[in-house]
């Protein structure tokens, strides 16, 4: 069940802290380095942008975990 604790961390800004914006960006230059090999090992696809649209929310979801959770 999604408490009211649940929805404030999912709905509030999370100022970062920390080493938080240094970890951020080490999560999306790797992510880039894996967008490049994907780009240069396969055909322009559908599947090649399914492949990007995911790694994309995959970066999201990991500076969210960060973000919220500490």
């Amino acid at each position: 069940m999604i408490t009211q604790e649940d929805l404030d961390r999912r709905f509030t800004y999370h100022s970062p802290v920390g080493t938080q914006p240094e970890r951020y960006v080490a999560i999306r230059a790797k992510a880039k380095e894996l967008a490049q090999l994907y780009l240069d090992a396969t055909p322009s696809s559908r599947e090649q942008s399914v492949a990007l649209t995911e790694l994309e929310s995959s970066v999201m979801w990991a500076n969210a975990a960060i973000a919220r959770n500490e």
